[in-house]
């Protein structure tokens, strides 16, 4: 209540028609007093009321020492300070200390997991990612303390601006922070009441920002009847990446991913003209491809498998300047695809506990570390190993199906035209193994 009176004080609008609220499956959220109309301006709230890196670098307290360390705090740091500051506080800021009051006092991100727990989804770029987050947070909490908590004990005593503090900060940042992309940039916030309403992809995303008008809005993303809890879309997430930050999953996620990083060495044959030719189609030489069920290898993969492993004779060819959206040369074919037959089969073993495995034992109590672990193992091993057949699917239409020759010249079996030959004499001398394949074909 002292919240909503705050806010309502500070000319925030449409809290009387939303109520706090604990709901059975998805904990406290918010529901609605009144019918709710799809698009339906919910909430306002003004700038002023919003957590954002400039409200904390003017802080007249905190806000000179927080812009005079060096290096500067990235965003996420000068929130965690922010935060914890006024947590700390015992007198002033009523409306924000009224707002810590309501934040969870523990998270469920992954990196709260025990190693049992993270093990199961070792392999995963979950796993990966959480570990050097560990050791981000750790390296980031010393150089806070050194640069900032220990030069002014007085504004940031020591017992509130511990480690764990630090880590429930980011968390809090993480799970509840809304980013906009706006002309000049992105803009992080976090608003209070707004940031209690939980997620559902049975919404349209409906939460925006004006940097005119300087106020976040929420709009009804459904209509709702009186008494339903309201939600927010968090937009296109994966499980690995909810589990990560927000602390939950959700069970057959449409989105999820499989992060798949590309570079090449800059000492490689032709560096320069390739990186030329990959910026030229919107690619980085160290980028990140989603793969995703439903798209298991995306045409900019095979774009920049194929500029990475040109030739001098290959490169200034007319497919080449075109961005490689066709083949270069079977040569070239075969080969970037041998590599990433051999990259998702050495990405599948590398995982802790195999798929079939998992999928036995899916019996981890619902709802805790352990299941939501074996869920994102499970998606990615799926991801990856649709991308592995999508890939020998079209292996199978550049290399002999008896010798793997690389030719231009291989013709596809005329029957079920799903795998090629070099010449008649392969052909006859697989038909044996092929023939099953080729009649069910039919």
């Amino acid at each position: 209540m002292e919240l909503q009176k705050w806010l309502i004080n500070g000319g925030a609008e449409g809290l009387s028609c939303l109520q706090l609220e604990d709901f059975p499956d998805t904990g406290r959220g918010v529901k609605t007093l009144r019918p709710l109309k799809s698009q339906e301006v919910v909430l306002t709230i003004p700038e002023s009321f919003l957590w954002t890196a400039d409200v904390a670098t003017n802080d007249p307290v905190i806000g000179t020492v927080i812009r005079s360390v060096e290096p500067p705090l990235s965003v996420d740091d000068i929130l965690a300070v922010f935060l914890l500051f006024i947590k700390s506080c015992k007198t002033g800021y009523d409306g924000r200390r009224a707002h810590v009051e309501l934040l969870p006092t523990s998270y469920t991100a992954s990196i709260f997991f025990s190693d049992e727990e993270i093990e199961i989804c070792s392999g995963s770029s979950l796993y990966h990612l959480t570990q050097k987050l560990k050791q981000q947070i750790r390296d980031d909490y010393i150089q806070l303390l050194n640069n900032l908590f220990s030069k002014h004990p007085d504004l940031f005593p020591l017992e509130g601006f511990t480690q764990d503090a630090y880590i429930w900060a980011l968390c809090t940042i993480w799970s509840r922070g809304m980013d906009f992309q706006l002309p000049d940039g992105q803009f992080r916030c976090i608003a209070p009441f707004a940031d209690m309403l939980n997620h559902s992809l049975d919404v349209e995303i409906c939460h925006t920002y004006d940097p005119q008008l300087k106020r976040l809005q929420i709009l009804a993303g459904k209509n709702y009847t009186t008494g339903e809890q309201v939600f927010i879309n968090y937009g296109l997430v994966p499980n690995n990446r909810l589990l990560r930050l927000y602390g939950f999953i959700l069970l057959d996620n449409p989105h999820d991913s499989y992060d798949l990083v590309l570079t090449t060495h800059h000492q490689a044959p032709l560096y320069s003209q390739k990186v030329a030719l990959l910026e030229s189609i919107g690619l980085q030489v160290n980028s990140i491809f989603p793969l995703k069920l439903n798209d298991p290898l995306p045409l900019n993969v095979l774009q920049y498998l194929r500029i990475q492993r040109l030739t001098s004779s290959e490169i200034s060819t007319v497919a080449a300047r075109n961005g490689a959206k066709v083949r270069i040369s079977s040569r070239n074919e075969a080969e970037i695809l041998k590599a990433l037959r051999e990259s998702c089969e050495d990405l599948l073993s590398g995982f802790g506990i195999s798929l079939e495995k998992l999928e036995e034992k899916v019996a981890y109590q619902r709802g805790s570390n352990a299941w939501a672990a074996a869920h994102v193992s499970i998606g990615e091993q799926k991801i990856l190993k649709t991308t592995l057949q999508k890939v020998k699917e079209l292996l199978a239409l550049v290399i002999c199906a008896n010798c793997g020759k690389a030719d231009e010249n291989n013709k596809r079996c005329g029957r079920c035209r799903k795998v090629v030959y070099c010449g008649v004499d392969c052909q006859k001398s697989h038909y044996s193994e092929h023939k099953v394949l080729c009649k069910a074909s039919e």
